[in-house]
C-alpha cells in the first residue's frame, strides 16, 4: 500500500488540533523549526505541511507574529457585496502573496461557495484590478508641488509607500506594454505628468521620466515581495539567512580574486540595505533628470 507523505501525515494532524479547540483562532501554530523538531523532518517538509493548511485556508501570516489560525466565517456577516470582496482579496494578498491568491481561497476567507464570487467578478484577473485600484486609491496625492523635483520626489515615495503596504503589487503592475487600467493608477500619472509641466521637456521625455521612476520604485518593490516570500517560504529571517551563508561568501573572497569588493565591503563593514538604497538610487535618478531638463532650458 503507498505510504502517505510525510508533510500530509503533519498538515492532517495540525488540521485536527485546529478542528479540536486544541489550536484555537488566532493562535500561532508550530512554526517550520518548532515543525522539524517536532516530526524530525527536513525544513522543505515542515514549510509543505504549513502550505497545505495555507492553501485551506485554516491558517494565514501574520507579520511580526508567525503563522496563525484563521477565524471561522461569521454566519452574521453582511451580504457579500464587491468591497467585501475586494477587502479580503487584499487581506489575503498582504499576508501570503499573489501566488495564494485564489478565487476558492477568497471564497473560504469569505464563508461563500466559490461560484458566489463570479456574480460580483469574472475571474481572478478582473479581482486583481479591482484590488490594485483600490490599494492606490487609500492615501490621495494631494496638491501638486510648484517644483518639479519636489514633485516627482513626492511621487516616487508615494508609490513606494504604496508598494510597502501591498508588496504583491510591483508584480502584479510589472508589464510597461500591458499596464493595469485603473482609475486611480491613471490618476498618479497624471499627478506625476502635471509635476513635470512646467519644464521644457517634450511630450516624450516627460513620460520617460515618469516611466523611468515608476520602473525603479517598481524594482526595488518586487525585491521586497521576493524576499518577503523567501522569508515565509524558509521560516528563515534575512539575519538568520546571511549568518548560515557568510561563511560561504568569506571563503570565496578570501581567494583573493575580488579585492574591489573586499575593499568596499570591509571598510567599516557594509550591509545591504533596500531603503538606503532606495535613497541613493531616487537622488540619482532624479539628478540625471535635472541634467536633462537643464539642457533642453539652455
Amino acid at each position: 500500500m503507498p505510504t502517505t507523505p510525510p508533510y500530509l501525515s503533519i498538515a492532517a494532524e495540525l488540521r485536527r488540533r485546529i478542528r479540536t479547540g486544541e489550536l484555537p483562532p488566532g493562535s500561532r501554530v508550530p512554526s517550520t523549526r518548532a515543525v522539524t523538531r517536532e516530526w524530525g523532518v527536513a525544513m522543505a517538509t515542515a514549510t509543505k505541511a504549513l502550505a497545505v493548511l495555507r492553501q485551506e485556508g485554516l491558517v494565514r501570516p501574520e507579520p511580526g507574529v508567525g503563522t496563525v489560525v484563521v477565524a471561522p466565517a461569521d454566519p452574521d456577516a453582511a451580504p457579500l457585496s464587491r468591497e467585501r470582496l475586494v477587502a479580503a482579496s487584499l487581506e489575503l494578498a498582504d499576508a501570503e502573496g499573489l501566488n495564494a491568491l485564489t478565487m476558492r481561497r477568497v471564497a473560504t476567507a469569505l464563508g461563500v461557495s466559490t461560484m458566489t464570487l463570479y456574480r460580483h467578478v469574472p475571474g481572478k484577473a478582473e479581482l486583481v484590478r479591482l484590488m490594485t485600484d483600490a490599494a492606490c486609491g487609500e492615501v490621495p496625492l494631494g496638491p501638486v508641488p510648484a517644483d518639479w523635483r519636489t514633485g516627482l520626489e513626492q511621487g516616487a515615495r508615494w508609490l513606494r509607500a504604496v508598494y510597502r503596504r501591498h508588496r504583491w503589487m510591483a508584480h502584479a503592475m510589472a508589464s510597461f506594454t500591458r499596464p493595469v487600467a485603473t482609475p486611480n493608477a491613471m490618476a498618479y500619472t497624471e499627478w506625476v505628468l502635471r509635476s513635470l509641466r512646467g519644464t521644457r521637456l517634450s511630450a516624450a521625455d516627460k513620460l520617460h521620466a515618469h516611466l523611468l521612476i515608476f520602473a525603479y520604485v517598481q524594482g526595488l518593490s518586487m525585491a521586497d515581495d521576493l524576499e518577503e516570500q523567501a522569508r515565509q517560504d524558509t521560516g528563515i529571517s534575512d539575519g538568520e539567512w546571511m549568518e548560515q551563508n557568510e561563511p560561504r561568501f568569506d571563503a570565496i573572497q578570501a581567494g583573493g580574486s575580488y579585492p574591489e569588493l573586499a575593499s568596499v565591503t570591509s571598510e567599516g563593514g557594509f550591509g545591504l540595505d533596500l531603503e538606503t538604497l532606495f535613497e541613493f538610487g531616487l537622488r540619482r535618478t532624479l539628478d540625471g533628470i535635472a541634467a536633462l531638463i537643464d539642457e533642453t532650458s539652455g
